[in-house]
């Protein structure tokens, strides 16, 4: 489950799916700029047609990668110019499920200093 003390970067540009934990490791050195190992990272990879997504993550002592294929219909993405971009817990949530997460708004956390 994540929490909004993850950090969560989508690649905005298409990645060969054929890459395991090797190759999307080195993917994030090279175009994200920071360690895979990153503890509470989770980096979020799509291929050209939109169908299959994998995210790679470092969980204590090891590597996990997980992959999602879509049988019908694609992710709501849209590349540009091979950005990086930061999603929030629910913004990732959304995409999962199919919403567009670049158009959809959450509601604002309150934070309240008085009760009364």
């Amino acid at each position: 489950m994540l929490t909004p003390a993850h950090e969560i970067y989508l690649a905005n540009f298409p990645v060969d799916m054929r890459k395991s934990i090797d190759g999307l490791s080195a993917l994030v050195l090279s175009q994200f700029g920071c360690a895979p190992t990153q503890k509470g990272s989770y980096f979020v990879f799509c291929n050209k047609a939109r169908n299959r997504m994998k995210v790679l993550y470092f969980d204590k002592n090891g590597f996990a990668l997980w992959m999602k294929r879509l049988e019908k219909d694609r992710f709501k993405l849209r590349y540009q110019n091979g950005q990086i971009v930061a999603l929030d817990a629910d913004q990732f949530q959304w995409l999962l499920s199919g919403l567009d997460y670049a158009n959809m708004v959450g509601r604002k956390a309150l934070n309240y200093s008085c009760f009364y």
